[in-house]
């Protein structure tokens, strides 16, 4: 390209937008003449970098997404694709950042909209994708809490590992996630009649899982990552269970190593964090 002179447009900023703007489908008019087509018709060049940026942004969606590609089969998605990238253009250079609002997409756009479970497949996917490249924690050490004063025990808040999510479904989104997995048996059903999930997502080791807990768990732990204290997070388990044991709640959380960091009215722990790469 060619720097911009005259009145056109004022800054190399707005040559960025504009060019940018092209290449997700917007008007060309203002990028074509400050293009040197080298034997190529400017127009022609655009649409040859636009192909390039649609196939980049959808083959990375098709990674994120690979359930929903298989419901919906390929074909549909790449429409679907093409219609997301240019209402959602990336905001960032890492492209497994992008796609986080597809499924409030696939809810809203018509010719997806009858598919009424597929938003939440969608958000579990998104989820797996946030905990495969979520920020490594060093995970909380339980003697900590011994050091906090018996009176404000009530009042810690506990931080979550980043990579923890939680998602409840009216949908069995867990069994449509799995019978549509490589390997999976190929004449595996799911009745949508067969209720809906609450699930955990999280990071062990260097995979991306999900597990199904019981509805007072996941009440519990919804609360802690709403950044509630621990006495409000267990009088919140217990509206869905009276029965619900914090105890048992939190030994199993700082099992699984969940638990990374806490916070009371005098102390303070946090574990160190390591951001992972693009």
């Amino acid at each position: 390209m060619r720097s911009r002179s005259g009145n056109t447009v004022s800054s190399s900023r707005e040559l960025e937008r504009d060019f940018a703007a092209a290449l997700l489908g917007g008007s060309e008019e203002s990028v074509v003449a400050e293009i040197q087509g080298d034997g190529l018709d400017p127009a022609a060049r655009i649409a040859i970098y636009r192909h390039h940026v649609f196939t980049t942004l959808t083959e990375a969606l098709e990674a994120t997404y690979p359930v929903v590609v298989r419901l919906v089969d390929r074909r549909f998605f790449a429409y679907a694709a093409d219609q997301y990238i240019r209402r959602h253009p990336p905001a960032g250079p890492c492209l497994f950042e992008y796609g986080e609002a597809l499924a409030d997409f696939l809810a809203t756009f018509p010719a997806s909209r009858h598919l009424a479970y597929l938003p939440d497949v969608a958000r579990l996917e998104w989820a797996l994708n946030g905990a495969l490249h979520a920020e490594d924690v060093v995970t909380f050490d339980p003697q900590w809490l011994a050091a906090f004063p018996p009176d404000e025990i009530g009042r810690v808040r506990l931080r979550l590992h980043p990579s923890v999510s939680l998602l409840q479904s009216s949908w069995p989104i867990d069994r449509i996630w799995r019978v549509n997995q490589p390997g999976a048996d190929p004449d595996a059903t799911v009745s949508l009649d067969q209720g809906g999930a609450c699930l955990e997502v999280y990071r062990l080791e260097d995979d991306a899982v999900f597990r199904t807990v019981a509805v007072d768990t996941y009440a519990f732990r919804s609360a802690l990552a709403s950044d509630l204290d621990l006495a409000s997070a267990v009088a919140t388990a217990r509206s869905t269970n009276p029965t619900f044991d914090p105890t048992d709640a939190l030994r199993e959380l700082l099992d699984d190593g969940l638990i990374v960091g806490a916070i009371s009215p005098s102390q303070t722990y946090a574990g160190e964090r390591t951001q992972r790469p693009c």
